[in-house]
């Protein structure tokens, strides 16, 4: 079957590459270059998809940066560091909606049955659109928003680590032999790749490494 993979650049997108490679999917990935701040995981998504002999991997421009609103996409407002309460506001308003739309109709062109996400609604950091609910709707909508839907054939929206922890995921990739030093997950890391160490997804991802019992191959600032 015919899959379309959102591929971040991080280590739960690897993950779920892996896993769909790993059970023989025909696999297209799509990288969305939404206008944050730095490019690293765009480059380490072509590293990646290059290393699964995706059939097709796409890097599509959308600019947020335009409307910032997001710490991630607008460089006036401070990534948080810690201690936060709430929905933070690294979050980027309807990305996932967007990213998600592209996928959909990618995936009606190329005739892909799946599109593949690596949200996760465990260890994360709050956003409405890594939640099963919002998944849930989305399945909804793709059965009503494309010609395949109507006609009884509708893409489906596979969240596989929704409900896994950061720990569970690494494991899991480190099962599937994914190369985790070939992804970038910090919020801020610099043009190299290395992470700050401060920000919720460094944190998120070294507190997973050490819960997994594995060694943890990032690259910081100081290093």
């Amino acid at each position: 079957m015919r899959s379309i993979v959102l591929l971040s650049g991080g280590l739960d997108s690897a993950t779920v590459l892996a896993r769909a490679h790993e059970q023989g999917e025909e696999c297209f990935a799509l990288t969305v270059n939404y206008g944050q701040r730095h490019a690293a995981e765009i480059d380490s998504a072509r590293r990646i998809a290059s290393s699964y002999n995706v059939t097709e991997h796409r890097i599509v421009q959308v600019d947020y940066g335009q409307f910032g609103g997001s710490a991630l996409t607008d460089n006036a407002l401070d990534v948080p560091t810690g201690g936060e309460t709430g929905i933070p506001i690294t979050y980027v308003p309807a990305r996932n909606t967007v990213m998600l739309s592209i996928a959909l109709g990618w995936a009606e062109v190329i005739d892909a049955g799946k599109i593949y996400i690596g949200v996760n609604a465990v260890d994360y950091s709050g956003y409405p659109d890594c939640r099963p609910a919002f998944i849930a709707a989305f399945n909804d909508l793709a059965r009503v928003a494309t010609k395949v839907g109507v006609e009884g054939s509708a893409i489906s929206i596979d969240a596989p680590l929704i409900d896994s922890s950061k720990a569970d995921i690494i494991a899991l990739g480190n099962k599937l032999g994914v190369d985790f030093a070939l992804t970038v997950s910090c919020y801020q890391a610099d043009p190299t790749g290395r992470a700050c160490g401060k920000c919720d997804a460094c944190r998120l991802r070294r507190d997973g490494f050490a819960a997994a019992g594995l060694d943890d191959p990032t690259m910081y600032f100081s290093e």
